[in-house]
């Protein structure tokens, strides 16, 4: 069993729901997210989660049939999150106003939900057997309309001459990276965790590094 994330299909399919079995799915969703960011998809007991929002166990695999199916779940949110911050990008847009937009968007999701980053984090380090239909055709294709839009900037003068791919890669690194080494830099910084107005710091400062490196002027801020 592999992830599909409805965002890069060509025909998403429609779960509609009704509000118990929505706030019980999500109440699974989020107990979950904790095991599986502490102790890994193995070492996640489907009958913790159970008993974590006080469902039987067999309640729990009638919203979810399996526990791989619940970390695809889980997988998918974050997928879709970050993924539609991008999804709008368009050659009309202004270079400098889309990257700034994007940078705080995924560093808010670093903040909202650093959990779920983390799971992600392992998974691909662990080699991301369960990611193999996410990177599929419909991905790759996405991936390079995002590199067009760039190339298109570039050809118009519009920002410098870099590879749209390495500045794609390192706006993921960047901004993921504060959620899935939170740990290490409350350590380096001697904090105890790390702030909203850490992770506002945070964006001014990537979005001048990286627009500076694209040729751009960051957007005035408010």
């Amino acid at each position: 069993m592999t992830l599909a994330v409805p965002a890069h299909s060509a025909n998403p399919a429609d779960k509609p729901a009704g509000r118990i079995r929505q706030k019980n799915e999500e109440a699974i969703l989020a107990a979950a997210e904790e095991e599986f960011a502490r102790h890994g998809f193995k070492g996640t007991s489907m009958n913790t989660i159970a008993q974590t929002v006080g469902l039987p166990k067999a309640n729990l695999h009638y919203y979810f049939s399996s526990k791989l199916g619940l970390y695809l779940a889980v997988l998918s949110n974050i997928l879709e999150l970050w993924d539609s911050t991008f999804n709008s990008l368009t050659v009309e847009d202004d270079p400098a106003e889309a990257l700034d937009r994007y940078i705080r968007a995924k560093l808010e999701f670093s903040r909202r939900y650093p959990k779920a980053s983390r799971i992600f984090a392992m998974e691909v380090i662990s080699g991301g057997e369960c990611l193999s239909a996410y990177f599929d055709q419909d991905y790759r294709a996405w991936f390079r309309g995002r590199a067009a839009v760039f190339e298109t900037w570039i050809a118009a003068g519009k920002m410098d001459p870099i590879d749209p791919v390495h500045l794609i890669f390192l706006l993921w690194g960047s901004t993921q990276h504060y959620a899935d080494f939170a740990s290490q830099i409350c350590r380096v910084t001697g904090r105890s965790r790390l702030t909203k107005q850490d992770f506002a710091e945070a964006a001014d400062n990537l979005v001048r590094i990286i627009l500076k490196g694209c040729g751009l002027t960051p957007p005035a801020t408010a």
